[in-house]
This record gives structure tokens, C-alpha cells and sequence, in this order.
């Protein structure tokens, strides 16, 4: 497809979302603030489309995306805020601007360099903290990860992987010793958080995106839960009738041919 192509494709789809702003009375009473959700909800069934490897599944949910960009942009027009021109102009000049490696003379050794000078620009773009700038929003284990990362970038980081397991096995002896005590239970918590938090930096250490390695594990328990589910269907079985011995019994069934 060529650019002329993509450029009319795009102008129609434009031109598409703005009559359905006009004509249809759900979008119409649509706001920045009531498409939240469905933003969240999109970029999450994107992510599931990657995480399955559904190339046709990720290419539907990267328009319902790109659907999410426009809307907004349509409303922040009517609202004279800003336009879909503006929002392309300053991610244009955003683009350029983060990488001088490319769009100047800057030379860098690797991906690695990279990322350390784009936190150097963000900060010169007038952000007062090197952790700034992470969406209150984020999922804990993500945006854990990600102030994590950044404070790594100017040195606040162990060298290697001994001391990190260590403070794992410390955080857990004091979650322990909280729970023998009898401590309160907000006390248990943020021992909990701890533990948590520490185990997202052991993570980080091994390049490991502790998001998508919860997500993995979550989607293999659902898929061995359906198994049990699946065997209590076959037999006739009231799933609440079986004991945790027999539920553990198909479950390292399961688990053993995996």
C-alpha cells in the first residue's frame, strides 16, 4: 500500500469517527473521562493478543487503538483543547528530539546507552525527579518495575545478583515473623509490599518483566483449573464435591505433560 493509500484510508477512518460523534447518541455523550475504560479495557485485550501470539486478533485490537487516539483527539477539538494535527506534530517533534543517535550526530554504543540518554532528556525537558514520570495508573507490579529501572539508570542499583536474593529472603523472614507476632494488619501488609517489591527488582535484574511473567502464570492456572473443571463435567462430579486431593491429583496431571 502505498503512502497516498494509507493517508486517504486514514483521512476516511478521521472523517468516519466524526460522523459517528455526530450521529450516534452513545458517542455522542462520550467524554474524556467515560472513554477511561475503555481505553484500559483496549489496550489490554491488545496485550492478550500479543501475549497469545494472534497476529489477526493484535491487527483488530491495534484499530480499536487507534479508534481510542482519534476519539479522543475529536473531542479534544470540539472542545477546541487540541487537535489529531497537534497531538501528530508533538510526537513528531518528540520522536526527533529523544533521538539525537538518529535524527543528529550523537553516537551511541548500544540499546543500552540509548535508553540512559532518554531519561537525560526527559529530565532536561524539565522534570525535577529521575522517577518521575510514571502513570499513577500502572499496574504495582509494572510501575514498581519501572521506578525501579530508572533508579537503576543513575546508579542506585546492587551489582550483582547475591544481595538481591538476599533482601527476597530478608523481606520474607520479616513478613514471617510479623504474621507469628501477631502484628496489625496493616503492618502485614506493607511487610507484604516488601516482599513484593523486592521480588520485582529480582526480576529486573534478570531482564524479566514481572507483568507479563504474572500474566503467563495466571493464564497457565486458568488453563489447568479448566482441566479439573473439565474432569468434574466428564464424571458428573459437583466441582465443590471433590476434595483438594483429587483437584491436586489432575492438576500435576496436567501439569506433568505441559
Amino acid at each position: 500500500m502505498n503512502k497516498d493509500t494509507v493517508l486517504k484510508e486514514f483521512e476516511e477512518f478521521v472523517n468516519i469517527v466524526k460522523r459517528l460523534r455526530k450521529e450516534c447518541p452513545w458517542d455522542k455523550i462520550q467524554t474524556h473521562l467515560s472513554l477511561r475504560r475503555c481505553l484500559l479495557e483496549e489496550t489490554y485485550e491488545t496485550l492478550e493478543a500479543i501475549d497469545n501470539g494472534d497476529m489477526n486478533e493484535l491487527k483488530k485490537e491495534l484499530g480499536d487503538l487507534l479508534l481510542q487516539v482519534v476519539f479522543h483527539a475529536n473531542i479534544g477539538e470540539e472542545e477546541k483543547n487540541f487537535t489529531l494535527k497537534e497531538i501528530i506534530e508533538l510526537e513528531t517533534k518528540k520522536l526527533i528530539d529523544r533521538h539525537p543517535h538518529v535524527f543528529g550526530d550523537l553516537k551511541v554504543s548500544g540499546h543500552e546507552e540509548v535508553k540512559k540518554n532518554w531519561e537525560k532528556l526527559k529530565k532536561n525537558e524539565g522534570r525535577k525527579s529521575v522517577i518521575d514520570g510514571i502513570p499513577e495508573q500502572l499496574p504495582a507490579l509494572l510501575k514498581a518495575f519501572r521506578i525501579q529501572e530508572k533508579a537503576s539508570k543513575v546508579g542506585f542499583d546492587w551489582k550483582d545478583e547475591e544481595p538481591v536474593f538476599d533482601k527476597i529472603l530478608e523481606e520474607i523472614n520479616e513478613l514471617k515473623s510479623n504474621i507469628e507476632n501477631g502484628a496489625p494488619h496493616e503492618d502485614t501488609e506493607t511487610e507484604l509490599g516488601d516482599v513484593l517489591f523486592s521480588l520485582v527488582n529480582f526480576a529486573r535484574f534478570h531482564k524479566i518483566n514481572p507483568e507479563d511473567a504474572l500474566r503467563k502464570t495466571i493464564k497457565k492456572f486458568k488453563d489447568r483449573f479448566h482441566k479439573i473443571e473439565d474432569h468434574a463435567r466428564q464424571n458428573s462430579i459437583e466441582l465443590e464435591n471433590m476434595t483438594l486431593e483429587e483437584m491436586d491429583e489432575i492438576w500435576n496431571k496436567v501439569k506433568n505433560t505441559n
